[in-house]
């Protein structure tokens, strides 16, 4: 590689601005869902006194990142973080919501404790709405990088801009894409592979509604494909698999993919 070549990674390094690395703040999230739910660790076993410690540990530490985030120089973050975790009791009962939703959609779900402990689509919702919260709080880069973590961990991918209800069920969810500016109503129920996308790609249309609307009671099977921000799934609808959607559909629709079947005949050989 010729001196040019190093100039230019150099030069690059030097542009760089200083944020934590992406396995702090997703450590920072998981301890907190930790706290939240003693479910995921081994033998919890703490005092409320040291329950308030560990609190406020978690805290000082999303301050710390803040502060070390450089595009967040200019930011309250102590007010920021102060108003994050004033509204933890509600961003825990979404979350609560969330296995409810699970544990009465699913058969194969015996408790809460087995969905908590491992069901990826809960974890995936989970750190979507730690960061949505701090989405809205207009904090950059943190949401993203634990929505992408919980994409690496589930294969799950929902951007922190998505607008989502109570009660989501998200079953086995592989493959699964909630994109930007999607709106996602109460008890929907959403399967591998599917996905809510936008029609055009195009980068003018960053700050438009790309994405559909699900609204509430909503089925999506598994490999569907939604696409379009004036795309409206009425309420209480249920999308078949591999159905391939751009246009909206009134409350109570099903949709389907109707395929050719071939039939194929076997002799018989007794």
């Amino acid at each position: 590689m010729n001196e040019e070549f190093y100039l230019h990674i150099f030069n690059k390094q030097n542009r760089i601005e200083p944020v934590p690395s992406n396995q702090e703040i997703a450590d920072w999230a998981i301890n907190l869902m930790n706290l939240l739910y003693p479910e995921r660790l081994t033998t919890p076993d703490y005092s409320i006194n040291e329950i308030k410690r560990l609190f406020l540990k978690q805290e000082k530490e999303l301050v710390r990142l803040l502060n070390a985030t450089k595009a967040c120089e200019d930011f309250n973050n102590e007010g920021i973080v102060t108003a994050f975790f004033e509204g933890l009791p509600e961003l825990y009962r979404k979350m609560n919501t969330d296995i409810a939703a699970i544990l009465s959609g699913d058969p194969a779900a015996k408790n809460e404790f087995e969905i908590i402990r491992s069901y990826p689509g809960f974890l995936a919702i989970a750190l979507y709405r730690i960061a949505h919260v701090l989405l809205n709080a207009h904090v950059p880069l943190v949401p993203r990088i634990l929505t992408e973590y919980g994409h690496s961990l589930t294969g799950i991918d929902i951007h922190p801009g998505a607008l989502i209800g109570e009660y989501l069920y998200i079953d086995h969810g592989t493959g699964l894409v909630i994109g930007e500016t999607t709106v996602i109503g109460n008890h929907v129920k959403l399967y591998q592979g599917v996905t809510l996308g936008a029609l055009s790609v195009e980068k003018y249309m960053a700050d438009t509604k790309r994405h559909p609307t699900i609204q509430d009671h909503v089925i999506i099977y598994s490999g569907a494909t939604i696409l379009g921000g004036e795309t409206v799934v009425g309420a209480n609808s249920i999308i078949g698999g591999n159905v391939w959607l751009t246009k909206s559909v009134p409350a109570g629709s099903t949709v389907y993919n109707q395929s050719s079947i071939k039939v194929i005949e076997t002799k018989d050989t007794k």
